[in-house]
Protein backbone atom coordinates (compact mmCIF):
# COMPACT_ATOMS: atom_id res chain seq x y z
CA UNK A 1 0.00 0.00 0.00
CA UNK A 2 1.08 3.56 -0.99
CA UNK A 3 2.12 5.77 2.06
CA UNK A 4 -0.20 8.85 2.51
CA UNK A 5 1.59 12.24 2.22
CA UNK A 6 -0.20 15.16 3.73
CA UNK A 7 1.35 18.25 1.91
CA UNK A 8 0.09 22.05 3.11
CA UNK A 9 0.34 25.24 1.39
CA UNK A 10 -1.41 28.19 0.87
CA UNK A 11 -0.73 28.67 -2.66
CA UNK A 12 -2.40 26.55 -5.08
CA UNK A 13 0.79 26.28 -7.75
CA UNK A 14 2.74 24.81 -4.90
CA UNK A 15 -0.05 21.92 -3.93
CA UNK A 16 -0.39 21.21 -7.75
CA UNK A 17 3.55 20.51 -8.25
CA UNK A 18 4.51 18.69 -5.51
CA UNK A 19 0.98 16.53 -5.93
CA UNK A 20 2.35 15.69 -9.26
CA UNK A 21 5.74 15.10 -7.91
CA UNK A 22 4.68 12.34 -5.27
CA UNK A 23 1.59 10.69 -7.30
CA UNK A 24 3.34 8.25 -8.93
CA UNK A 25 5.07 6.81 -5.61
CA UNK A 26 2.58 7.75 -3.26
CA UNK A 27 -1.07 8.91 -2.04
CA UNK A 28 -1.47 12.78 -1.21
CA UNK A 29 -3.75 14.50 0.41
CA UNK A 30 -3.74 18.52 0.49
CA UNK A 31 -3.99 21.28 2.47
CA UNK A 32 -4.69 25.14 1.85
CA UNK A 33 -4.19 26.52 5.51
CA UNK A 34 -2.95 25.47 8.82
CA UNK A 35 -6.08 25.04 10.16
CA UNK A 36 -7.30 22.44 7.49
CA UNK A 37 -3.56 20.84 7.99
CA UNK A 38 -4.21 19.90 12.02
CA UNK A 39 -7.93 18.81 10.80
CA UNK A 40 -7.05 16.41 8.09
CA UNK A 41 -3.56 15.39 9.90
CA UNK A 42 -5.83 13.41 12.19
CA UNK A 43 -8.68 12.00 9.75
CA UNK A 44 -7.77 8.12 9.17
CA UNK A 45 -5.85 6.94 8.00
CA UNK A 46 -3.24 9.25 9.35
CA UNK A 47 -0.64 10.43 6.74
CA UNK A 48 2.65 9.21 7.13
CA UNK A 49 4.44 12.27 6.93
CA UNK A 50 3.49 15.86 5.97
CA UNK A 51 5.47 18.50 3.95
CA UNK A 52 4.58 21.73 5.66
CA UNK A 53 5.11 25.35 4.56
CA UNK A 54 6.10 27.75 6.64
CA UNK A 55 4.97 31.20 5.81
CA UNK A 56 1.20 30.74 5.64
CA UNK A 57 -1.17 33.19 6.67
CA UNK A 58 -3.33 33.09 10.51
CA UNK A 59 -1.62 29.45 11.32
CA UNK A 60 1.75 29.92 9.92
CA UNK A 61 4.21 25.93 9.81
CA UNK A 62 5.30 26.77 13.52
CA UNK A 63 2.36 26.85 14.79
CA UNK A 64 0.88 23.93 12.90
CA UNK A 65 3.83 21.64 13.77
CA UNK A 66 3.89 22.49 17.30
CA UNK A 67 0.20 21.59 17.68
CA UNK A 68 0.31 18.88 15.68
CA UNK A 69 3.21 17.28 18.07
CA UNK A 70 0.92 18.21 21.14
CA UNK A 71 -1.50 15.95 19.81
CA UNK A 72 -1.26 11.94 20.48
CA UNK A 73 -2.31 10.82 17.59
CA UNK A 74 -0.24 13.30 15.21
CA UNK A 75 2.75 13.54 17.16
CA UNK A 76 4.89 10.59 15.29
CA UNK A 77 4.18 11.39 12.30
CA UNK A 78 7.11 12.75 10.46
CA UNK A 79 7.14 16.81 9.06
CA UNK A 80 9.59 18.51 6.85
CA UNK A 81 9.37 22.02 6.32
CA UNK A 82 9.00 23.17 2.91
CA UNK A 83 9.84 26.80 2.67
CA UNK A 84 11.58 30.10 1.41
CA UNK A 85 12.88 30.98 4.96
CA UNK A 86 16.43 29.87 4.51
CA UNK A 87 18.63 31.13 7.22
CA UNK A 88 19.90 28.86 9.73
CA UNK A 89 17.81 29.96 12.68
CA UNK A 90 14.79 29.80 11.07
CA UNK A 91 16.00 25.71 9.81
CA UNK A 92 17.41 25.67 13.67
CA UNK A 93 13.90 26.78 14.68
CA UNK A 94 12.03 24.09 12.51
CA UNK A 95 14.42 21.16 13.94
CA UNK A 96 14.12 22.20 17.45
CA UNK A 97 10.14 22.63 17.84
CA UNK A 98 9.94 18.41 16.05
CA UNK A 99 10.31 18.53 12.31
CA UNK A 100 12.90 16.29 10.87
CA UNK A 101 14.08 18.08 7.81
CA UNK A 102 13.97 21.78 6.44
CA UNK A 103 14.12 21.90 2.53
CA UNK A 104 14.69 25.76 1.54
CA UNK A 105 12.47 26.75 -1.98
CA UNK A 106 12.80 26.44 -4.90
CA UNK A 107 12.65 22.63 -4.11
CA UNK A 108 14.73 20.61 -6.05
CA UNK A 109 12.47 17.38 -7.06
CA UNK A 110 14.84 15.12 -6.42
CA UNK A 111 16.31 16.05 -3.38
CA UNK A 112 12.09 16.13 -1.95
CA UNK A 113 11.14 12.60 -3.01
CA UNK A 114 15.42 11.07 -1.00
CA UNK A 115 14.76 13.14 1.87
CA UNK A 116 10.84 12.04 2.11
CA UNK A 117 11.71 8.30 1.12
CA UNK A 118 14.34 8.53 3.88
CA UNK A 119 11.81 9.52 6.46
CA UNK A 120 9.24 7.19 5.63
CA UNK A 121 12.32 4.59 5.87
CA UNK A 122 12.92 6.03 9.58
CA UNK A 123 9.72 6.34 10.41
CA UNK A 124 8.85 2.15 9.47
CA UNK A 125 12.60 1.57 11.27
CA UNK A 126 10.50 3.25 14.31
CA UNK A 127 7.56 1.60 14.03
CA UNK A 128 9.15 -2.55 13.94
CA UNK A 129 11.20 -0.93 17.02
CA UNK A 130 7.96 0.72 18.83
CA UNK A 131 6.44 -3.27 17.93
CA UNK A 132 9.05 -4.99 19.44
CA UNK A 133 9.30 -2.89 22.41
CA UNK A 134 5.52 -3.68 22.79
CA UNK A 135 5.82 -7.05 22.41
CA UNK A 136 8.73 -7.27 24.43
CA UNK A 137 6.48 -5.10 27.59
CA UNK A 138 4.37 -7.99 27.09
CA UNK A 139 6.41 -10.39 27.58
CA UNK A 140 7.34 -9.06 30.89
CA UNK A 141 4.49 -8.41 32.35
CA UNK A 142 3.74 -11.90 31.40
CA UNK A 143 6.91 -13.06 33.20
CA UNK A 144 5.91 -10.84 36.13
CA UNK A 145 2.14 -12.07 36.90
CA UNK A 146 3.70 -16.05 36.59
CA UNK A 147 5.98 -14.48 39.62
CA UNK A 148 3.53 -13.20 41.15
CA UNK A 149 1.26 -16.32 40.64
CA UNK A 150 4.19 -18.20 42.05
CA UNK A 151 4.80 -16.27 44.96
CA UNK A 152 1.40 -16.64 46.05
CA UNK A 153 1.32 -20.06 45.31
CA UNK A 154 4.25 -20.11 47.55
CA UNK A 155 2.87 -18.56 50.16
CA UNK A 156 -0.80 -20.85 50.31
CA UNK A 157 1.96 -23.62 50.89
CA UNK A 158 3.37 -22.19 53.75
CA UNK A 159 0.34 -20.72 55.01
CA UNK A 160 -1.21 -24.63 54.27
CA UNK A 161 1.56 -26.01 56.75
CA UNK A 162 0.77 -23.47 59.30
CA UNK A 163 -3.38 -24.72 59.36
CA UNK A 164 -2.30 -28.63 58.97
CA UNK A 165 -0.56 -27.59 62.46
CA UNK A 166 -2.82 -25.71 64.52
CA UNK A 167 -6.36 -26.64 64.83
CA UNK A 168 -7.47 -23.49 66.27
CA UNK A 169 -6.97 -21.86 62.58
CA UNK A 170 -10.01 -22.45 60.76
CA UNK A 171 -10.94 -19.26 58.69
CA UNK A 172 -8.62 -17.24 61.04
CA UNK A 173 -5.90 -16.46 58.12
CA UNK A 174 -8.77 -15.05 55.77
CA UNK A 175 -10.31 -13.23 58.27
CA UNK A 176 -7.32 -11.43 59.52
CA UNK A 177 -5.77 -10.77 56.17
CA UNK A 178 -9.27 -8.83 55.75
CA UNK A 179 -9.00 -7.06 58.88
CA UNK A 180 -5.59 -5.92 58.02
CA UNK A 181 -6.49 -4.45 54.76
CA UNK A 182 -9.57 -2.84 56.02
CA UNK A 183 -7.69 -0.90 58.88
CA UNK A 184 -4.62 -0.06 56.22
CA UNK A 185 -7.63 1.25 53.67
CA UNK A 186 -8.66 3.49 56.95
CA UNK A 187 -5.39 4.18 57.47
CA UNK A 188 -4.29 5.72 54.28
CA UNK A 189 -7.17 8.54 54.87
CA UNK A 190 -4.66 9.71 57.76
CA UNK A 191 -2.69 13.55 56.24
CA UNK A 192 0.72 11.69 58.58
CA UNK A 193 0.08 8.47 56.51
CA UNK A 194 -0.95 8.81 53.31
CA UNK A 195 2.94 8.76 51.68
CA UNK A 196 3.28 5.53 54.12
CA UNK A 197 -0.31 3.41 53.48
CA UNK A 198 0.28 3.72 49.45
CA UNK A 199 -2.09 1.50 47.25
CA UNK A 200 1.10 -1.10 46.90
CA UNK A 201 2.05 -1.10 50.83
CA UNK A 202 -1.40 -2.19 51.25
CA UNK A 203 -1.26 -4.63 48.68
CA UNK A 204 2.12 -6.23 50.39
CA UNK A 205 0.26 -6.02 53.99
CA UNK A 206 -2.51 -8.01 52.17
CA UNK A 207 -0.48 -11.10 50.99
CA UNK A 208 2.04 -11.05 53.58
CA UNK A 209 -1.07 -11.31 56.53
CA UNK A 210 -1.18 -14.57 56.25
CA UNK A 211 2.36 -15.39 57.51
CA UNK A 212 1.86 -13.94 60.68
CA UNK A 213 1.50 -17.60 62.68
CA UNK A 214 4.36 -19.18 60.02
CA UNK A 215 6.76 -19.48 63.27
CA UNK A 216 3.78 -21.97 64.83
CA UNK A 217 5.25 -24.75 62.16
CA UNK A 218 8.32 -24.96 64.46
CA UNK A 219 6.23 -25.42 68.20
CA UNK A 220 6.28 -28.84 69.63
CA UNK A 221 2.20 -30.39 68.94
CA UNK A 222 1.92 -31.09 72.65
CA UNK A 223 2.17 -27.46 73.07
CA UNK A 224 0.89 -25.79 69.98
CA UNK A 225 -2.59 -28.14 70.09
CA UNK A 226 -2.80 -28.68 73.53
CA UNK A 227 -6.59 -28.06 74.70
CA UNK A 228 -6.43 -26.77 78.09
CA UNK A 229 -4.65 -23.73 79.35
CA UNK A 230 -0.45 -23.36 79.15
CA UNK A 231 1.79 -23.65 81.52
CA UNK A 232 3.97 -20.94 82.30
CA UNK A 233 6.86 -22.73 80.38
CA UNK A 234 4.58 -23.92 77.70
CA UNK A 235 3.45 -20.11 77.18
CA UNK A 236 7.09 -18.92 76.77
CA UNK A 237 8.02 -22.12 74.14
CA UNK A 238 4.65 -20.63 72.27
CA UNK A 239 6.00 -17.30 71.95
CA UNK A 240 8.71 -18.17 69.77
CA UNK A 241 7.14 -18.64 67.11
CA UNK A 242 7.33 -14.81 66.02
CA UNK A 243 11.09 -15.43 66.21
CA UNK A 244 10.75 -18.64 64.88
CA UNK A 245 8.56 -17.51 61.98
CA UNK A 246 10.47 -14.49 60.66
CA UNK A 247 13.59 -16.89 60.82
CA UNK A 248 11.85 -18.90 57.82
CA UNK A 249 11.01 -15.65 56.02
CA UNK A 250 14.38 -14.23 56.24
CA UNK A 251 16.01 -17.81 54.72
CA UNK A 252 13.44 -17.66 51.83
CA UNK A 253 14.08 -13.95 51.52
CA UNK A 254 17.85 -15.05 50.39
CA UNK A 255 16.11 -17.22 47.51
CA UNK A 256 14.49 -14.56 45.87
CA UNK A 257 14.74 -10.82 44.49
CA UNK A 258 12.23 -9.85 46.79
CA UNK A 259 11.77 -6.72 44.69
CA UNK A 260 7.94 -5.60 45.60
CA UNK A 261 9.29 -5.66 49.12
CA UNK A 262 6.30 -8.31 50.26
CA UNK A 263 8.73 -10.85 52.11
CA UNK A 264 10.54 -7.83 54.11
CA UNK A 265 6.44 -6.80 55.52
CA UNK A 266 5.62 -10.21 56.16
CA UNK A 267 9.28 -10.89 58.09
CA UNK A 268 8.09 -7.49 60.29
CA UNK A 269 4.68 -8.83 60.99
CA UNK A 270 5.62 -12.29 62.04
CA UNK A 271 8.65 -10.88 64.16
CA UNK A 272 7.00 -7.69 65.86
CA UNK A 273 2.92 -8.45 65.64
CA UNK A 274 3.12 -9.32 69.21
CA UNK A 275 4.86 -6.10 70.52
CA UNK A 276 2.86 -4.03 72.40
CA UNK A 277 3.05 -0.17 72.16
CA UNK A 278 4.24 0.34 75.91
CA UNK A 279 6.54 -1.97 75.55
CA UNK A 280 5.49 -5.14 77.06
CA UNK A 281 5.05 -7.45 74.49
CA UNK A 282 7.59 -9.96 72.70
CA UNK A 283 9.25 -10.77 71.52
CA UNK A 284 11.75 -7.46 71.46
CA UNK A 285 9.69 -5.67 73.95
CA UNK A 286 9.71 -2.88 71.39
CA UNK A 287 8.00 -0.06 72.38
CA UNK A 288 5.53 3.07 70.40
CA UNK A 289 6.34 3.24 66.43
CA UNK A 290 9.75 1.42 66.87
CA UNK A 291 7.06 -1.39 66.40
CA UNK A 292 6.71 -1.66 62.46
CA UNK A 293 3.69 -0.50 61.23
CA UNK A 294 2.56 -3.65 59.60
CA UNK A 295 2.99 -5.15 63.06
CA UNK A 296 0.70 -2.68 64.69
CA UNK A 297 -1.83 -3.32 62.49
CA UNK A 298 -2.06 -6.81 63.00
CA UNK A 299 -1.87 -6.74 66.51
CA UNK A 300 -5.15 -4.80 66.31
CA UNK A 301 -6.74 -7.63 63.44
CA UNK A 302 -4.94 -10.73 65.47
CA UNK A 303 -6.71 -9.89 68.82
CA UNK A 304 -9.72 -8.76 67.88
CA UNK A 305 -10.09 -12.33 65.96
CA UNK A 306 -8.92 -13.99 68.69
CA UNK A 307 -11.41 -12.54 71.04
CA UNK A 308 -14.20 -12.93 68.73
CA UNK A 309 -13.98 -16.66 67.93
CA UNK A 310 -13.90 -19.68 69.68
CA UNK A 311 -10.66 -21.61 70.69
CA UNK A 312 -10.63 -25.18 72.12
CA UNK A 313 -9.34 -22.99 75.44
CA UNK A 314 -12.23 -20.34 75.34
CA UNK A 315 -15.26 -19.27 73.98
CA UNK A 316 -15.85 -16.37 72.08
CA UNK A 317 -16.58 -12.44 73.26
CA UNK A 318 -19.25 -10.22 71.29
CA UNK A 319 -18.24 -7.80 68.87
CA UNK A 320 -19.07 -5.35 71.47
CA UNK A 321 -17.34 -6.63 74.27
CA UNK A 322 -13.93 -7.19 71.83
CA UNK A 323 -14.56 -3.63 70.79
CA UNK A 324 -14.46 -2.27 74.56
CA UNK A 325 -11.53 -4.37 75.00
CA UNK A 326 -9.44 -3.10 71.88
CA UNK A 327 -10.29 0.71 72.96
CA UNK A 328 -9.30 0.21 76.39
CA UNK A 329 -5.89 -1.25 74.94
CA UNK A 330 -5.24 2.29 73.11
CA UNK A 331 -1.75 3.21 74.13
CA UNK A 332 -1.09 0.06 76.15
CA UNK A 333 -1.31 -2.86 73.68
CA UNK A 334 -2.37 -1.26 70.90
CA UNK A 335 -1.28 2.11 69.06
CA UNK A 336 -3.89 4.77 69.08
CA UNK A 337 -4.13 5.50 65.34
CA UNK A 338 -4.68 1.75 64.51
CA UNK A 339 -7.45 2.15 66.79
CA UNK A 340 -9.84 5.07 65.92
CA UNK A 341 -9.13 3.26 62.25
CA UNK A 342 -10.59 0.52 63.38
CA UNK A 343 -13.58 2.00 65.64
CA UNK A 344 -14.50 4.07 62.42
CA UNK A 345 -14.59 0.61 60.39
CA UNK A 346 -16.02 -2.04 62.75
CA UNK A 347 -19.13 -2.79 61.07
CA UNK A 348 -16.70 -3.86 58.22
CA UNK A 349 -15.21 -6.31 60.48
CA UNK A 350 -18.69 -7.69 61.58
CA UNK A 351 -19.61 -8.56 57.87
CA UNK A 352 -15.37 -9.92 57.34
CA UNK A 353 -16.21 -11.74 60.73
CA UNK A 354 -19.72 -13.06 59.48
CA UNK A 355 -18.61 -14.12 55.85
CA UNK A 356 -15.80 -16.58 57.48
CA UNK A 357 -17.62 -17.80 60.46
CA UNK A 358 -15.82 -20.92 62.01
CA UNK A 359 -18.30 -23.81 62.99
CA UNK A 360 -16.87 -24.27 66.46
CA UNK A 361 -17.82 -19.83 66.79
CA UNK A 362 -21.38 -21.26 65.55
CA UNK A 363 -21.76 -23.88 68.03
CA UNK A 364 -20.73 -21.83 70.68
CA UNK A 365 -23.25 -19.39 70.33
CA UNK A 366 -25.48 -21.46 71.92
CA UNK A 367 -23.31 -23.90 73.89
CA UNK A 368 -19.65 -21.65 75.05
CA UNK A 369 -17.34 -23.30 76.86
CA UNK A 370 -15.22 -22.10 79.40
CA UNK A 371 -12.75 -19.31 78.87
CA UNK A 372 -8.94 -20.16 79.14
CA UNK A 373 -5.73 -18.32 77.97
CA UNK A 374 -5.25 -17.20 73.99
CA UNK A 375 -2.59 -18.62 71.66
Amino acid sequence: MKPLILIVDDTSANLTLLANLLKTTYKTRVAKSGAEAIELAQVEPLPDAILLDVMMPNLDGWMVCEKLKSIEATAHIPILFLTAKNSIQDEEHGLNIGAVDFISKPISPPIVLARLRTHLQNREYQKLWEDKAGWLEKEVQKKLTEVTRLQEASIMVMVSLAEFRDECTGWHIKRTQEYVKTLALELSKLPVLTDVVTADYIERLFKSAPLHDIGKIAIPDHILLKPGKLTVEEFEVIKTHSQKGAEMLRKAQLYTSDNNGFLQVAIEIAHYHHEKWDGNGYPDNLRGEAIPLAARIMAVADVYDALTTVRPYKSAFSHHEACNMISDGSGAHFDPLVVVAFEKCESRFVEISSTWTDPLTEWNKSSPIPMGQTC
